[in-house]
């Protein structure tokens, strides 16, 4: 089994650089989707930001230095890449953050690919209605299962401080839930 080190080397080298690649498409592609996924809602969206995640991959990963995992410096630049991607399309459509996130959950419905059914539309207009850190926190953790140290390092925050937001998350979504 590769080590992450040895997987580094090839992906840093010329001669194995597109190979390499090709093997961290496959085994990353599917996450990275889903955590895309939950932030812009839209499949046609998140091809467009995955896309665009692994192009700066790509085009970034001489400059890698292994300070952090591998996937969660893919997680932080896939997490950047969304919400530059909501920040332009509430921009375009000259709407706040807070209107283009209902928008998208009123979209769900019409959606092909999405195959939730009444709760978990329930569930996605609770999540709409936090600040974005609360969202994102709330989804790796709930989505993802992701380990609040892995959080840390994408989100660039103390655990303490991604357990205190998952916790306040969870609360006013329960409380949406029940009164709406």
């Amino acid at each position: 089994m590769e080590t992450e080190a040895q997987f580094l080397v090839r992906l840093q080298s010329k001669s194995s650089k597109d190979k390499a690649f090709t093997d961290l498409l496959s085994q990353y592609k599917e996450r990275l989707y889903w955590h895309i996924r939950n932030m812009v809602t839209s499949h046609e969206d998140t091809d467009d930001v995955l896309q665009n995640t692994f192009i700066k991959v790509f085009n970034n990963i001489d400059n890698f230095k292994g300070n952090s995992k591998l996937y969660t410096w893919m997680y932080r630049i896939a997490t950047n890449e969304a919400l530059t991607f909501l920040s332009n399309r509430a921009k375009q459509l000259q709407i706040s953050s807070e209107e283009l996130q209902q928008r998208m959950v009123s979209n769900l419905t019409s959606d092909p690919y999405f195959e939730g059914d009444e709760m978990q539309l329930k569930l996605q207009k609770a999540i709409a209605q936090l600040p974005q850190k609360q969202q994102m926190v709330f989804r790796m953790r709930y989505f993802q299962e992701m380990k609040y140290s892995d959080m840390s390092e994408i989100l660039d925050t103390s655990e303490g401080a991604l357990k205190a937001s998952y916790h306040i998350a969870v609360k006013k979504i329960e409380e949406f839930v029940l009164n709406n």
